[in-house]
């Protein structure tokens, strides 16, 4: 058995960015991909973010704050007294120009949290905590016990998970791995020096018989 599974998030409707890293991922002979949330807005890609979507081997897909916020705002259910809610209805009126209201709600359908297995290897998939896909918890200075609750209820192995906008690699108290693959239409760096390379960001997740490639 051999997996090359790519792990995309974050995408927030960069089409151009989303296209680098499908031809990045082509090239790399992908298997399958993994979505970690946060498709649209608020970048300017709309139809066409979702049609190349729709053409790849999705296997695995979880829900983003962005799509509940969008969702949100589609159901009239923000303060449009308040700019950062006025914004967000401005940014579904636009939407709607090009994406159904149905699409969008089945983007508020997926859920929270996914566990699968590849292999041996038992893994969970979140957008950021199990329970919730906002916050600050789970950034690169969070506390070791945040992370720690990405694997509580069950025994996976890895926790998968995007949100931050920051690329990482660490692990739990429990040894347990836990990756960020980054985002693909915003990252994000503290380091002014980092900051001047805004490219794409993704991960190639590679699984063998033996675990890990």
């Amino acid at each position: 058995m051999k997996r090359k599974i790519a792990l995309l998030s974050d995408i927030h409707g960069n089409t151009t960015a989303l296209e680098a890293v499908l031809a990045d991922a082509k090239k790399e002979q992908v298997t399958d991909y993994w979505f970690l949330g946060d498709l649209l807005a608020p970048g300017t890609g709309r139809r066409k973010i979702l049609d190349l979507m729709a053409a790849l081997p999705i296997s695995l897909q979880v829900r983003g704050n962005w799509e509940d916020s969008i969702w949100n705002a589609l159901h009239g259910k923000l303060d449009i007294s308040r700019p950062s809610h006025l914004y967000m209805v401005c940014l579904c009126q636009y939407l709607l120009e090009e994406v159904t209201p149905e699409e969008l709600d089945r983007l508020h359908e997926l859920p929270l949290q996914l566990l699968t297995k590849v292999g041996d290897l038992e893994i969970t998939v979140t957008h950021h905590l199990p329970d919730k896909n906002w916050g600050r918890e789970l950034i690169h200075i969070g506390q070791q016990e945040n992370f720690c609750r990405l694997f509580e209820g069950h025994h996976c192995a890895i926790a998968i998970y995007g949100h931050i906008h920051q690329q990482f690699l660490r692990y739990a108290t429990g040894g347990q791995m836990i990756i960020n693959p980054g985002s693909i239409g915003q990252p994000f760096f503290l380091d002014a020096c980092l900051r001047k390379d805004l490219r794409a960001q993704y991960a190639i997740l590679k699984i063998d018989d033996q675990g890990l490639a």
